[in-house]
């Protein structure tokens, strides 16, 4: 029977073995750009890290670790078998696997790296197309460097850990450790992300910077990490700690963990409620400056927000065109068939919009002048509402075009869809960030300044651009009832942003396309509503996985 009626046929092969990095142009031609004035050897040196990490992303191995990952979630053990309490995580081995090639492939040390921002951003944003949840620990602890640089006692401790390409799985001291992760807890059942509302306490010991504390956390990102940065009510006012999960000598700092939240989506990760009781602490900064401290945190992971997006945005996008090359319907390939072309060509657009913003954002970091300081002020929030709000209705159109296909879990696009909105809203949600933004426009007029001459940069090379930036400026020159237009405002930020990003870098069939239907308004609300009359082959075939 099975050989007349299971003949299987018109079925796509599995996407496996393909080249995450050379095969994607968007992200090899904007790598090699920011480092067209780089040095021979550091270009070759970069080019070799991620050609590699490319290749381990796009390998059957890497796809199976990610789908054990999520099938065997993270399990809290509260207490031993005597009842002493552990409160440790349990995670399936492919997370380990996944984790470790994050770290030895240097995903959590940029800081201080020639190029590496740029370098540390395209290489999370490969390796998250593997597997998205692992990400999290990644971001923290990379994110956790700047903060910590608040306290150059601290740093010098802390840094070289988190920096570390070495992964060590377990609760020791972290001076024992060759490397170490760092976790996040700021906010409170109270709160949320109105942290000043936050009511746990902290105690000074002595005058040394050491503390303990006492109060709840009710979202706790990565709470299996050696060490995490924390936000208490200190005598002086809501201030920054570092809490070590094991102590020097070897005993464990009190760290309850209640319980692991059960999410939407990111489900090989643990995120979980914790109590702090008479939990021991340092002080990091100034007491009363906590969120002024942690700031430096949180912008630093608010960017890995947009490349995690963009990255869930490029395997959505990857998943939906190999299909689309290799199924048939009514006499020719799907991606031969002119409506599918305008779908897929239409998601290739905002793909490749998300992956030359995260470079230039990246790029700025690794400047570090005075004037990209100012962009990324505001650059970062916007792109963070932006990219991060675009991420789900892509990928959700990415699986319609897999059909029945898509929507069962073998095809990964399920899994995409479930990670899809967790960036929009970790760390800020998207009314958090276009008030960020506005807060930026009121008070820090250097950061509008340099924002509007990186769009001015690509003044006079698309009339629909300038349109769009002649518009922005209508709308930035009125404040009346400025909050509830603040998306509005970002919205447009962003895409203007975007646009002169292509127009200056991209193919010109893909920002005569991006500026049309972005800009210029014509598109209707859905995907796959582009002018017909654009260059759709050219834009589809460039988002095509090579090699």
């Amino acid at each position: 029977m099975a050989a007349t009626t299971h003949t299987v046929s018109n079925q796509a092969p599995p996407l496996v073995g393909y080249e995450a990095y050379l095969g994607d142009r968007a992200l090899t031609e904007g790598v090699e750009r920011h480092l067209a004035d780089a040095d021979a050897g550091l270009r070759d040196e970069v080019r070799e890290e991620l050609t590699s990490l490319g290749r381990a992303a796009g390998s059957a191995q890497a796809q199976e670790w990610g789908r054990q990952a999520n099938e065997n979630p993270p399990v809290l053990r509260t207490h031993d078998r005597y009842g002493n309490r552990i409160d440790e995580v349990e995670f399936h081995p492919a997370w380990h696997r996944l984790l470790g090639h994050a770290v030895t492939s240097g995903l959590t040390d940029a800081w201080g790296r020639p190029a590496g921002h740029l370098r540390r951003a395209a290489g999370f944003f490969l390796w998250s197309q593997a597997e998205s949840g692992h990400g999290c620990p990644v971001s923290m602890t990379h994110a956790a460097v700047p903060a910590l640089r608040a306290d150059p006692e601290l740093a010098a401790e802390w840094e070289p850990r988190l920096t570390s390409h070495v992964y060590e799985e377990g609760l020791r001291p972290a001076a024992q450790k060759g490397g170490v992760l760092f976790g996040m807890a700021m906010t409170e059942k109270q709160g949320g992300s109105d942290v000043r509302a936050n009511t746990t306490a902290a105690v000074p010991l002595d005058a040394s910077g050491e503390y303990l504390l006492t109060g709840h956390k009710w979202f706790c990102s990565a709470p299996m990490s050696d060490g995490f940065l924390v936000l208490a009510q200190a005598p002086g006012g809501l201030s920054c700690f570092l809490v070590p999960r094991v102590l020097p000598d070897g005993t464990r700092n009190a760290f309850a963990i209640q319980r692991l939240k059960d999410k939407l989506g990111n489900k090989s990760n643990a995120s979980g409620e914790i109590e702090f009781d008479g939990t021991w602490a340092r002080l990091v900064g100034e007491e009363g400056r906590g969120v002024r401290t942690i700031i430096e945190m949180v912008a630093a992971t608010r960017l890995d927000c947009v490349i995690g997006s963009a990255a869930l945005m490029r395997q959505a996008l990857t998943q939906a065109v190999h299909h689309a090359e290799h199924r048939s319907a009514f006499g020719a390939p799907l991606i031969a068939q002119p409506l599918m072309r305008n779908v897929l060509a239409d998601l290739a657009l905002e793909s490749e919009a998300a992956t030359v913003l995260t470079l230039r954002l990246a790029a700025a970091y690794d400047a570090g002048t005075d004037r990209e300081r100012a962009f990324l002020r505001l650059a970062v929030p916007t792109a963070k509402y932006w990219v991060t709000k675009r991420c789900t209705p892509m990928v959700a159109e990415a699986l319609e075009c897999l059909g029945g296909n898509g929507y069962v879990e073998e095809s990964v696009l399920p899994r995409l869809l479930r990670e899809s909105p967790v960036n929009s809203i970790w760390e800020g949600s998207g009314n958090v960030q276009a008030l960020d933004v506005l807060r930026a426009l009121q008070r820090e007029p250097q950061a509008l300044n340099a924002f509007l001459q990186e769009v001015g940069l690509a003044r006079g090379a698309d009339h629909r651009l300038d349109a769009a930036i002649k518009d922005l400026l209508t709308e930035l020159a009125d404040l009346d009832g400025i909050q509830a237009r603040a998306r509005r405002v970002v919205e447009r930020m962003a895409l203007v942003l975007q646009g002169s990003l292509l127009v200056r870098w991209a193919p010109p069939e893909v920002a005569d396309a991006f500026c049309a239907s972005r800009l210029g308004g014509d598109r209707g609300s859905a995907f796959g509503t582009l002018p017909h009359t654009l260059d759709l082959g050219s834009v589809v075939a460039r988002a095509r996985i090579t090699g």
